[in-house]
């Protein structure tokens, strides 16, 4: 397996958040071209320093429970489920001290400028079927499940995959942009925030704000548009000290990178799709890489909800905020409220079919 050093210049411009924050920024975070031939050692290698981290290993972990509100590790935020369970009324909203917030806007990317650690939000839980995902275009974007002509999706297990293998979910306060194209991929942006493979050992539950290092990505083209896959980890994860670039996960976990990139390579198959294709021959990126694409996504979102000279047409999209200062739309506090309690309260409901168990071999007889 091959990933590609890349070099170059580019920073991140500050954040501003409307709770008092101060400007963050990520240091300046190389711009990137793809690199000659290497091996595989020399392809990942680059300082250690780039990603170390100097935030304690000490968040209060939340156990699991069985009520429809909860913390996380991120002590700041909570979530809150409404609705019925397995049903399209199924919704979770996160929540600052004072009330609902938007997971799409309202949360800071950037987490430690100092230690260039980042906040994420927690879509699908590992070893889970069920495709959550925020929901771009309704305001205060709980997470819910998508849904095909009607019908609530579930990924399919392509053997000896079940479900998704890692704590799937986005980053904040970024946006892949439709309308440009990446210079990199040649492909436009898919219309959503950057996705994120969170690699620790806790599976995380739907919602949960995680701060992460970032390790490195893969650049996955999904129907034409560029799709990045962010590989992260949870800084309070007990191998996060020893983590610090893509290298160092392979001598850890050693064969997770080459699995992680076959389920996202075959996990459509078994809905009768061909198999997704990737930019680089399939290589991973380094995590410098990764920081120029965050850095881009942040700009086009910036754009997006009107905080940049250039100002993004958002479409459907819902950009809506509760506490992104200067931003086009902001919804009161009040207006928050209303719309979480006027959701229905969670409720169990019917159990989840058990062809989603299914194993799929479609992939092997290829």
């Amino acid at each position: 397996m091959k990933l590609s050093l890349l070099t170059g210049k580019h920073a991140l411009t500050c954040c501003r958040l409307s709770q008092g924050l101060s400007c963050v920024s990520v240091p300046n975070l190389p711009r990137v071209l793809l690199s000659s031939q290497s091996s595989f050692s020399r392809s990942l290698s680059y300082p250690r320093s780039h990603l170390t981290t100097n935030v304690a290993l000490n968040y209060p972990r939340r156990t699991l429970t069985t009520t429809s509100s909860y913390n996380m590790p991120v002590e700041l935020y909570s979530a809150e489920e409404r609705g019925q369970e397995n049903t399209d009324t199924l919704k979770v909203f996160v929540k600052d001290s004072t009330g609902p917030i938007s997971p799409f806007h309202d949360i800071p990317l950037v987490a430690n400028s100092e230690a260039n650690t980042f906040h994420i939000v927690v879509e699908i839980p590992r070893w889970t079927n069920a495709k959550m995902e925020i929901d771009t275009k309704s305001p205060l974007h709980p997470i819910v499940q998508d849904q095909k002509k009607g019908k609530l999706r579930y990924v399919a297990n392509s053997f000896p995959h079940h479900g998704y293998i890692w704590n799937y979910g986005c980053f904040p306060q970024t946006w892949e942009n439709p309308n440009h194209k990446d210079e990199s991929t040649q492909a436009n942006g898919d219309n959503d925030p950057v996705d994120c493979c969170e690699i620790g050992h806790r599976v995380a539950k739907r919602g949960d704000v995680l701060e992460v290092k970032v390790l490195g990505t893969l650049a996955m083209i999904d129907d034409g548009e560029a799709d990045w896959k962010m590989i992260v980890i949870d800084v309070t994860d007990p191998l996060a000290a020893e983590l610090n670039n893509l290298e160092d996960v392979e001598k850890a976990m050693p064969g997770f990178l080459a699995a992680t990139r076959d389920w996202f390579r075959i996990y459509k198959i078994p809905d009768g799709k061909p198999e997704n294709n990737f930019a680089f021959d399939g290589e991973y990126q380094d995590a410098e890489f990764a920081g120029k694409i965050l850095n881009e996504t942040n700009l086009y979102w910036k754009q997006l909800v009107g905080l940049d000279e250039v100002v993004e047409d958002p479409g459907k999209l819902s950009i809506g905020n509760v506490l992104v200062e200067g931003s086009k739309e902001n919804i009161s506090r009040e207006e928050a409220s209303s719309i979480l309690s006027e959701t229905a309260e969670f409720s169990s409901g019917p159990e989840q079919e058990t062809s989603v168990d299914t194993w799929h071999y479609g992939h092997l007889k290829q």
